[in-house]
């Protein structure tokens, strides 16, 4: 926590157990550094948030709406989910069950924190048509990359997650001192892993 504290967040690996509070590590100080910046009234994404799978997505966004609802200081923030599959009932706004699932909705006012897919993500940065997603995206705007289950993304598909963050730096004008990029998983860990982990990441 005090490593992804705003300010001057470091690149961090979480790993520890299922149900112990790796989402809370990197989304208190995402939701304060968004919290902060919304008082000085800069727009554009924040942090964005790969998951390897549309359902922990889903998940997760059920999670960061009840927060940011229940939580007074929070109002204002704005959080969209930008995955393949259409949602069959698109949301256009922040609810205390749901943050904002309508694409259209997400171009025309981009959130502070996007959740999506590698797959999503890549397509975001070269298709034409949703490039309003970052219209609002200076250097030193996006300050978080969280990677769900980080172990996942071996063999291809990790060399395809390397060079997609190596697109998205030169893409949003992000320098290493700028984004703090963050790797969880419940299924690496112990002192025995620590380098093999670090040479992984």
């Amino acid at each position: 926590f005090q490593r992804l504290f705003p300010g001057s967040p470091q690149n961090t690996l979480v790993a520890t157990g299922t149900g112990s509070g790796k989402t809370e590590c990197f989304l208190l100080p995402i939701l304060e550094h968004c919290r902060q910046q919304l008082s000085k009234n800069q727009r554009g994404i924040k942090a964005i948030l790969i998951y390897p799978m549309n359902a922990l997505a889903t998940d997760q966004a059920r999670r960061i709406s009840e927060l940011i609802h229940t939580t007074p200081s929070l109002s204002g923030i704005r959080a969209g989910l930008y995955i393949g599959a259409a949602d069959e009932l698109p949301t256009a706004s922040m609810t205390s069950e749901s943050i904002i699932t309508d694409k259209g909705a997400l171009l025309k006012a981009p959130p502070d924190i996007l959740l999506t897919n590698y797959k999503q993500l890549d397509f975001l940065l070269i298709q034409s048509q949703v490039q309003s997603l970052w219209m609002h995206n200076q250097p030193g705007t996006l300050r978080f990359l969280v990677v769900d289950e980080f172990h996942t993304f071996d063999g291809a598909q990790g060399t395809d997650l390397a060079c997609l963050i190596r697109r998205l730096r030169e893409r949003l004008y992000c320098n290493n001192y700028d984004l703090a990029c963050i790797g969880t998983s419940a299924t690496l860990g112990g002192k025995d892993s620590r380098n093999s982990m670090l040479k992984y990441a």
